[in-house]
Parts: structure tokens; sequence; C-alpha cells
């Protein structure tokens, strides 16, 4: 009798985790609302908007860890990124692609700072299915995302301060809006 006992790090995550129709990925709904009262529950528990922006950022860096972690013992390789921008790929397309189904849609570095860089997502999941009330307009519920990369950076060694901008996107730039 041969029972298949496979390592849980070693079964797939679902390819089009959260935009596809792969029945072992988590569905979109399921999503949006736990993350909803994730965002309910950290609200309920602050005073400012920046004390919740941090709230959940300390709660995406603990996934951007566990996500180096798997994403390091899948690919079964003895190499570590020790350049910067190597790292910033692997973040905004292979973390990006297990986590979100899809690469980020840029990696941009700044004008303005050389050590500065973007990684754009046109249409953030975190951000598809929650209002912000106008009492909280400058929230930033990507604040999560930030934490994501942070976490994954920092168990990379590469300290860095991440943090999460919506920005206007004007008619004829990304995803045909």
């Amino acid at each position: 009798m041969s029972r298949n006992t496979t390592n849980i790090l070693d079964r797939p995550l679902g390819r089009g985790a959260l935009r596809g129709g792969d029945q072992s990925s988590v569905s979109l709904s399921a999503f949006a609302y736990l993350y909803s009262e994730l965002v309910q529950y950290h609200q309920s528990r602050v005073a400012s908007i920046s004390e919740l922006e941090r709230r959940l950022e300390h709660s995406g860096y603990g996934v951007g860890l566990r996500m180096l972690e798997l994403l390091a013992y899948r690919a079964r390789e003895s190499k570590r990124e020790i350049r910067l921008m190597s790292m910033l790929q692997f973040v905004s397309s292979n973390v990006w692609k297990s986590l979100f189904g899809k690469a980020a849609d840029s990696l941009e570095r700044s004008i303005d700072h050389a050590d500065e860089f973007m990684i754009v997502d046109y249409e953030p999941i975190t951000s598809t299915f929650v209002s912000v009330p106008s009492d909280l307009g400058q929230l930033s519920v990507d604040a999560y995302i930030s934490g994501i990369i942070a976490g994954v950076l920092e168990g990379s060694g590469f300290p860095a301060r991440v943090t999460a901008h919506s920005v206007a996107v004007e008619e004829g730039e990304g995803g045909g809006r």
C-alpha cells in the first residue's frame, strides 16, 4: 500500500492564486472578506491612520518572511541574491506571481533618489474591494503589501524602508484604465 506523503511545502500554492480558476487556489471573495476583516480588526484597536498602516505592515511582514522561506525551499538552490536589483526583480516577479497570480506591472527606479525603487501594480488586490471611509481619507490599505515586501527584503539581508502609495492612473497608462 503506497501512500502519497508529500510535504506541505512541496504542494503548489495554486496558479492564479487570487485571480484564476484553479481549484486549489483561494477564491477572490474569500480573500477579500478575510482582508477586510483584518483591516477592521486593526482599525478598531488604533487611534490614528499611521498606526493602522503600521499594524497592516506588521501583519504583512510575517507573510513576507514565510514567502521567502517557501520560495527558497522550492527553488532548492544554494545561491542567495547579493545584488539589490536582482532581489527586487525576484520580488516583483516570483513573489508577486506566487501571491497574486501575476507579476507586478513594473519595477522602476526613482528619478529623484538613486536608492529608491518602486514596484508598480495598477490593480493591487488589497485595495480592489476595500472602500476607505472619508474620515480615513489618507489611509493606504496597501500597507499590507509593503509589509510583505519588507519581510522578503529583510529576510534576504536587504534592510529597507518600504511604503505603499496610491497614485491616480492617467488615461492611457497601465491596464487600459
